[in-house]
Parts: structure tokens; sequence; C-alpha cells
């Protein structure tokens, strides 16, 4: 019987793979991400998941499917990473105020007992509300976001910052679920002998 792996150390992911009730492991990347410039496209993000997956597929010997994911904040088509540091952060979200942005999170699935893979990319959009300097210096002390792309996790951000989410709300947080199960059924994994059954 194949093992489901997830390959990423994020909370917020391993909670959505909890949350769907699935039975895996976890064993973290440690593919350095790293990208040429911050101009977007699918291929750069497609490309980082895909090599997240890879060296965990690379570590092991057993049957199993792989799963990574990235997820990126685009506004006017740069990415906005993890910031270096809380000014960063600051002026990160104050370009988003009264903007919308995208959210784009690639997922790739490898089968090892075949290479065969699978990558889903999925965009959410989300417009923000007009920022006052205090909102944004309170969220950043109170929930210290420099783990996070675009300096934000939008299931903690308070009341008054988000005007509107138009696609899926997980997909932001890190992994839609959707796409995940996608990339299972392409890659011929039996997600009922997954579930866990405690």
């Amino acid at each position: 019987m194949k093992k489901l792996i997830l390959a990423s150390a994020s909370p917020r992911r391993e909670k959505i793979f909890e949350e769907l009730n699935l039975d895996f492991d976890i064993i973290k990347s440690t593919f350095e991400e790293k990208i040429s410039d911050y101009n977007f496209s699918y291929a750069k993000i497609e490309n980082l998941a895909y090599n997240k997956a890879l060296d965990v597929a690379l570590k092991i010997n057993y049957p199993a499917v792989i799963i990574s994911a990235d997820t990126v904040v685009v506004l006017d088509n740069t990415i906005l990473c993890k910031p270096k540091d809380k000014s960063n952060a600051f002026n990160m979200l104050k370009s988003l105020s009264n903007r919308q942005h995208f959210v784009v999170t690639s997922i790739c699935g490898i089968d090892t007992t075949n290479n065969r893979k699978k990558i889903v990319s999925t965009t959410s959009y989300v417009q923000f509300e007009e920022l006052s300097d205090e909102m944004i210096n309170d969220y950043i002390e109170t929930f210290n976001p420099l783990d996070k792309a675009g300096a934000y996790g939008i299931q903690e951000l308070p009341n008054g910052f988000i005007k509107s989410v138009n696609g899926s709300f997980e997909n932001i947080i890190g992994l839609c679920p959707k796409a995940l199960k996608k990339v299972l059924n392409v890659l011929k994994f039996d997600i009922e002998q997954s579930l866990n059954k405690d």
C-alpha cells in the first residue's frame, strides 16, 4: 500500500490534510527555494513545487505519493515573497491596501513507484480594504507574519482587512482541497484507503 507523504513543514497545510481526514506522514523538503527574479509565471511556481516533491521522493525507497505545494502572493505581476523583517512586512501590506491581488498555490504530486507526476495550480483573488498604518502595525505585532508570503495569513486577519475573496479560501491558506484531490486522482492514489480510520 502506498504511503501519502506531505513534503512540507507548513502547519497550515498539515491542518488542511487533517481536516480531509487523510492518513499521512510528513517529510520536510530541504529544497532551497530560490527564484531568479520576482516576475510572476505559473511555470516558476510549479517548478518550485516539483523540486520540493522530488527532493523528498529521492530520499525514500518505498511506495508513496509525495505531495508538495508552493504558494505566492502576486501584485502587479510581481511575486511578494516572505518578508525579510517587520519593516518589509509593513511595506508589503501597505502596497496591498485598497488593492486586488491574487494568490497562486501550485500542488505537485509524485508517485515513487513509477515517477509519474501531476501539477495543478489554483488562483484565488483577494481585495483588501484600505488599511491604516495602525491596523498594519497591530497585525504585524500580534501575528508576526514573517513566515508567510505577502506578509499575511488570511485565516488570522482581523475584521476590516478583507473586502472580498474570489476563489478557494483554502488555496490562499496554502492548499486547495479540490486541487489536491485532482492530483491524487490523476496519480490513481486511492483516497479511500488513506482515510484515517481512527
